[in-house]
């Protein structure tokens, strides 16, 4: 609805391209002013790709990468671009939430510029891949730094603002790999549940000053989904991210555009009462997590249970139809 954020100020991290980029270009043609960022200026190349991986592409599937690379291009200022040219408000800013300091000069470049900040939205994130017996401490520090460690440093410099004037929208980019399901890349799983448990817990703090906080788990193609699918074409079967192939249906997905409309909402006043939920959305599709509460329990009146006791009653009662949770 052109106009439902009139008179907003929104920050969109990572909005660059791709998820971040569809919805900073959504919440400025719903009439908010929008700061757009990615950690510098220009397009990242092959994130993931490896020269030598790239040789092993057939020409066909070179110029089909490259053309999908040329397609999804573009950075910060590109992105609020596109926003002034349909009507809107937009600056940039190129500043790596990774960092403290930085983080805090985005936040406060939206003050400067509109004079407040009504929305963030951490989109912003990175990945790679590598089996936990294997992973460089290199990897870990470079996807978690981002998520959550980035989503924490915006919120705490965006805060302050928000709880002054009692209003305020924060939505957190999460993945279904927050379940630790289906992927060799556990440092991704660890920083999309501490998104959510981010999210969640600021939900709480920041609830009472009519600040709400959820996260999204978005479904959509991007230049990663893209290079993804050349990256398992280059490395094979020996070398595939993915621990069964059923997940390769999930590399391409639906425009990015598709998930915009319903971050507008959660923008908006009419979601003044939603807050502390995870969200998948992708193509037509919109659905709600469940919460994580306890599911079954055993409890022992009459002291302490014994280990003989447990071996008797986790089987018959606490685990009766319980299977393990891995993917096989």
């Amino acid at each position: 609805m052109p106009g439902i954020l009139q008179g907003k100020v929104a920050v969109v991290t990572g909005s660059g391209q791709g998820i971040g980029r569809a919805i900073a270009l959504a919440l400025g043609g719903a009439g908010a002013k929008v700061v757009t960022n990615n950690r510098k200026p220009g397009s990242t190349e092959y994130v993931h790709l490896s020269e030598k991986q790239l040789k092993k592409l057939s020409p066909e599937r070179m110029a089909w990468l490259r053309k999908l690379k040329q397609e999804t291009t573009g950075d910060a200022e590109t992105t609020a671009a596109q926003i002034r040219a349909i009507g809107g408000e937009a600056i940039a800013c190129f500043a790596d939430i990774s960092n403290f300091k930085a983080a805090a000069g985005l936040i406060q470049k939206a003050v400067d510029n509109y004079g407040k900040i009504d929305i963030l939205v951490n989109v912003a994130g990175t990945f790679g891949f590598g089996k936990i017996w294997e992973m460089s401490e290199e990897l870990w520090d470079h996807v978690v730094n981002v998520k959550p460690k980035g989503y924490f440093n915006t919120i705490r410099h965006a805060a302050p603002y928000m709880m002054k004037q009692k209003w305020g929208r924060i939505m957190n980019c999460t993945s279904l790999s927050w379940a630790g399901d289906g992927l060799t890349h556990a440092e991704y799983a660890a920083a999309n549940a501490g998104a959510v448990g981010l999210t969640r817990a600021v939900a709480s703090e920041l609830w009472p000053y009519g600040i709400t906080c959820n996260a999204f788990s978005p479904f959509a193609a991007t230049r990663a989904s893209y290079e993804l699918e050349a990256y398992i074409e280059a490395v094979g079967d020996e070398g595939n991210p993915f621990l069964t192939k059923a997940k390769l249906q999930h590399s391409m997905t639906p425009n990015p555009d598709d998930l915009a409309p319903f971050t507008v909402y959660l923008a908006s006043d009419e979601a003044a009462g939603i807050s502390g939920s995870v969200f998948s959305i992708g193509g037509p599709t919109v659905g709600i997590f469940t919460d994580p509460d306890i599911k079954y329990s055993i409890t022992k009146f009459n002291g302490r249970w014994t280990v003989d006791e447990l071996r008797q009653q986790v089987p018959r009662t606490l685990l009766a139809s319980y299977k393990p949770r891995v993917t096989k």
